[in-house]
């Protein structure tokens, strides 16, 4: 029992050895789907968003999004937006912890689900997604929000997973937050990245330089400065100068390490 309690250890932290050492989010996204699968969860959905509204769940547009279900699937469920009247996304966006799928039976056996929540609730039937938990994550922020759905494999019910969660759970719902913490500490692009040279300036725009400022100290003119700001601005698709620097901040595309960055 020691020789095996002593293996899954080991192995637990070969596991977080690799997600710290992983440069991108691709590759911790990876490692993640690989490993949450050995306990039987074999679709997983991330979001996490450092724009969230106030009483809403927000824009999948300012959101980091992160998924191997089917693509039909991620289409209707996100795309569609069934996602804002799904009872588990619903409960993440307000709660921390890991929380069963149990609680849709509960309320269905109640009666208590409303139509688009019976909408959801038959979409997830039609891809076999009817068993597994969620996991809300801490964040620093009353703007950021984080979480999982770890979607169980076919043919496994909520009593299968209730097993596994009472052997596994602790360990499943740490590993889960560790991810989190690693992606969110990379940056991410949701549909081009900045050049260097964007990055570069609006970096000395946070440090509160003005443009002629910035050109001295780039070698540029005072014109390629502004160029390279409105480029910034397009990429990160923002109106202002200061709406960049916030935005690639959250999504922690200035003042990165030098070897995550990308022409």
């Amino acid at each position: 029992m020691a020789e095996r309690q002593a293996a899954t250890d080991e192995s637990v932290v070969d596991f977080l050895d690799q997600v710290m050492r992983a440069r991108t989010i691709e590759d911790v996204w990876a490692l993640h789907t690989a490993r949450m699968a050995r306990y039987g969860f074999d679709r997983l959905l991330y979001a996490f968003s450092r724009f969230k509204p106030q009483n809403s769940l927000g824009s999948p547009d300012d959101s980091l999004i992160l998924t191997n279900h089917h693509p039909d699937y991620v289409a209707d469920f996100i795309q569609g937006g069934l996602f804002r009247h799904a009872p588990m996304v619903r409960w993440v966006a307000d709660n921390v912890g890991a929380q069963s799928w149990r609680l849709i039976e509960e309320r269905l056996a109640q009666a208590d689900l409303g139509a688009d929540e019976r909408r959801v609730a038959q979409l997830n039937r039609r891809y076999g997604i009817v068993a597994g938990y969620s996991i809300g994550f801490r964040d620093v922020s009353v703007r950021a929000k984080g979480g999982i759905g770890l979607c169980a494999g076919e043919g496994l019910t909520q009593d299968d997973v209730e097993r596994i969660w009472a052997r596994s759970g602790r360990e499943i719902t740490v590993l889960n937050n560790v991810v989190h913490l690693r992606i969110s500490a990379l940056p991410y692009t949701s549909r081009k990245a900045l050049t260097a040279r964007q990055r570069e300036a609006l970096e000395w725009v946070g440090e509160g330089k003005t443009t002629q400022d910035i050109a001295i100290i780039m070698g540029l003119t005072p014109a390629t400065v502004e160029k390279h700001l409105r480029l910034a601005r397009e990429v990160l698709e923002v109106d202002t100068t200061a709406q960049a620097v916030l935005t690639a901040s959250f999504r922690n595309q200035i003042f990165v390490i030098p070897e995550l960055r990308s022409a």
